[in-house]
C-alpha cells in the first residue's frame, strides 16, 4: 500500500515538528575555545580580518561566519549542524525542563493573546487566570490589535524569578476586565506527558523527549505507579526525537538488572566507553513494552535497543529512525553554537543503528517519506534488513543494525479506514485551535461537568464534528471526513477533554483505542 504523493506534505510537516530533537541534541559537553593551530585555519581568520578591515563596502562579516560554518558542516553529516543565536536559547530552554514566566498555554486568536489553558499550581493559576481570558496589556504594554512575534510575546510575560508583572486581561465569560499582579516563577516543561493505569495492573508512562528532568519525572511517575498495583509497565517513545544521551540511559538503569551493558561509544581514534546498569533498579522484574514508530530517534533509540538486546522487554512498533551518532557541543560567545558529531553509540549487541547517509542530507531525511511508498508501515516483511548487520541476543534472539531499531511486535500504520492524511491532521495544532474557539463561545455550558458527564454530553452530539468538518472543506477538500467519523469525533473529544480537564484526561480517551495499546493488552 502506497500512500497518495498529495498527503505527503502533510506527513511531512508531523515529523518536522521534532526535527529539533532529530537534529543532534545527543551528549552535550561544552568547550567554549578555539584555537586556530594550522595554516588552513590561519587562511580562514586571515581573510574575514582582511574583509571586514579592506573591503569596499561596509559588509555584515558575522553573516559570512556563519554562511561559512553552514557550508563546512554540510560536508560532514547530518547531525553536525550549526546553531544560531535565537534558536539555541529557545533549545537551551526547552531542554532545560523549565522557564521562569507566568506559566500559561496561549494561542494568539484574532491578534490577542487568549489563555488555552493556565498551567496547574502555576503562577497565573494561583493569581486566579482562567483558560479563555485574553491579556490585554503587561505592564502598560499593549498585547492586542496588531501581529506581534512570538518573541516579543514571550519577552513581555517571561522575566526574572520573582518579578511582577501587572495584566490587563478581559474575561469572555463575565464580560469584564480584570487586573492581575503575577510574581513569576519557575515554570516546568515535562517531558513526561502523563503516567497512568491502563488497567489494574498495567502501567502506561508518555515519554516526548529526553530532557534534563526527564529521568525525574519518569521516576516520580513509577514509583506512585508501582504504589497503584503495577505488574507491566508500558513505555511510550513513539514521535520521541531524542535529547540527552544521559536520561536515556538513567532510565534505562531502572530497568536493568546490575552490570548488564546498556550502550557503549566508539570514537575516530577507536576509545571505546561502556555504560553497565547498577544495582538500584526500581522496575527490573516486571513485564515490560517499549513502544516506537518511524519518529523516534537516538536517545529513544537508546533505551528501546538496550531493552531488546538485554532481552529485557517486547519493543512495539514500527521500526525506528536510525540515527546512531553522538554530538558535542561547542558553545560561542555570541550565543549561538555547533553540535558536531564525535562519536558512534552501540547497542549491547554491538549493533550500529545509524542509517545511510552517504547520498546527502536530503536523501537521508526524505528516508522515512520512502517507508511509506515501499510499504513498510503497513506490513513487516517490507522492512529491508541487511543479513550483514544482524546479530544474536543472550538468548539467541535476532536483531539487526543498520538503520532503526527493528520490534519485536509490529505493528501497522491503522487508523480505522481513515487516511493518513486525516490522522495526521488530527494530531496536529489545527485541532487545539479549532476546540478553544468552540469552548470560546460557551464555555459556561461544560461548567461543572463531572468527567464521566462531560463523555456523555460530548458521545449524544455530532455538533463538533459537522463544524470541524466544514472548517477542515474550506481549506483542504481533498480530504474526506466523513469515513474518519469516529476517529475524528474521538481526537476532539479528546482536545476538549485537554483543555478543560488536562493532559491524563486526554490520553484517557485516546488509549482506549489505541492500535499499539490493544495490541500490548491482548499480549498479556
Amino acid at each position: 500500500m502506497k500512500i497518495d504523493s498529495k498527503y505527503i506534505p502533510i506527513y511531512i510537516s508531523a515529523i518536522l515538528a521534532i526535527g529539533i530533537f532529530i537534529g543532534g541534541l545527543l551528549d552535550f559537553s561544552t568547550e567554549n575555545q578555539l584555537s586556530p593551530t594550522n595554516s588552513s585555519k590561519a587562511k580562514l581568520n586571515q581573510l574575514i580580518d582582511f574583509i571586514d578591515n579592506e573591503y569596499v563596502d561596509d559588509i555584515d562579516t558575522d553573516s559570512i561566519v556563519d554562511r561559512t560554518v553552514d557550508n563546512i558542516l554540510a560536508q560532514l553529516d547530518p547531525h553536525s549542524v550549526y546553531v544560531p543565536p535565537t534558536q539555541q536559547a529557545e533549545v537551551a530552554e526547552n531542554m532545560k525542563g523549565d522557564f521562569v514566566g507566568i506559566g500559561v498555554r496561549f494561542y494568539v486568536y484574532k491578534d490577542t493573546v487568549a489563555i488555552v489553558q493556565p498551567i496547574e499550581n502555576g503562577p497565573s493559576a494561583k493569581a486566579g487566570i482562567k483558560a479563555g481570558d485574553r491579556i490585554l496589556y503587561a505592564n502598560g504594554a499593549k498585547l492586542f490589535g496588531r501581529k506581534l512575534p512570538t518573541d516579543t510575546l514571550f519577552s513581555k510575560l517571561k522575566g526574572k524569578e520573582g518579578s511582577e508583572v501587572l495584566l490587563t486581561v478581559y474575561r469572555n465569560s463575565e464580560k469584564k476586565k480584570i487586573n492581575f499582579k503575577i510574581k513569576r516563577g519557575i515554570v516546568p516543561l515535562k517531558s513526561v506527558d502523563v503516567g497512568l493505569m491502563l488497567n489494574t495492573t498495567t502501567a502506561y508512562i508518555k515519554i516526548n523527549r529526553f530532557a534534563e528532568t526527564t529521568y525525574e519525572e519518569f521516576q516520580s511517575n513509577l514509583i506512585r505507579l508501582k504504589k497503584q498495583g503495577t505488574k507491566s509497565l508500558v513505555i511510550d517513545l513513539r514521535d520521541n526525537g531524542g535529547g540527552y544521551m544521559e536520561e536515556a540511559i538513567e532510565i534505562a538503569d531502572e530497568l536493568l538488572a546490575n552490570k548488564k551493558l546498556i550502550v557503549f561509544t566508539k570514537n575516530k581514534r577507536g576509545r571505546v566507553e561502556k555504560t553497565y546498569a547498577t544495582k538500584k533498579g526500581d522496575f527490573e522484574a516486571g513485564r515490560l513494552f517499549v513502544l516506537i514508530n518511524e519518529n523516534s530517534a537516538s536517545a529513544s533509540e537508546i533505551l528501546a535497543g538496550a531493552i531488546q538486546d538485554n532481552d529485557r522487554g517486547t519493543i512495539v512498533g514500527r521500526r525506528s529512525f536510525g540515527k546512531g551518532l553522538v554530538q558535542r557541543e561547542i558553545d560561542f560567545d555570541d550565543g549561538s553554537a555547533v553540535r558536531l558529531t564525535v562519536a558512534r553509540y552501540y547497542t549491547p549487541t554491538g549493533r550500529s543503528i545509524q542509517k545511510p547517509y552517504s547520498k546527502g542530507e536530503e536523501q537521508y531525511f526524505k528516508e522515512s517519506e520512502s517507508r511509506f511508498e515501499n510499504g513498510e508501515l503497513y506490513e513487516k516483511d517490507s522492512i529491508k534488513v541487511d543479513d550483514s548487520v544482524r546479530f544474536k541476543t543472550a538468548k539467541g534472539r535476532l536483531v539487526y543494525g543498520g538503520g532503526g531499531i527493528v520490534p519485536d511486535v509490529f505493528v501497522p500504520l491503522e487508523f480505522e479506514n481513515a487516511s493518513e492524511a486525516t490522522v495526521y491532521l488530527m494530531e496536529s495544532g489545527i485541532v487545539g485551535n479549532f476546540v478553544f474557539e468552540q469552548l470560546d463561545k460557551n464555555r459556561n455550558s461544560f461548567k461543572g461537568l463531572s468527567f464521566e458527564q462531560f463523555l456523555k454530553k460530548m458521545n449524544t452530539t455530532d455538533d463538533y464534528f459537522t463544524a470541524f468538518k466544514n472548517l477542515i472543506s474550506i481549506h483542504a477538500k481533498a480530504i474526506q471526513l466523513e469515513k474518519s467519523k469516529t476517529l475524528i469525533k474521538r481526537y476532539l473529544n479528546a482536545e476538549f477533554a485537554r483543555q478543560l480537564y488536562g493532559e491524563k484526561a486526554y490520553y484517557d480517551i485516546v488509549l482506549k483505542e489505541d492500535v499499539m495499546i490493544k495490541t500490548v493488552l491482548n499480549k498479556k
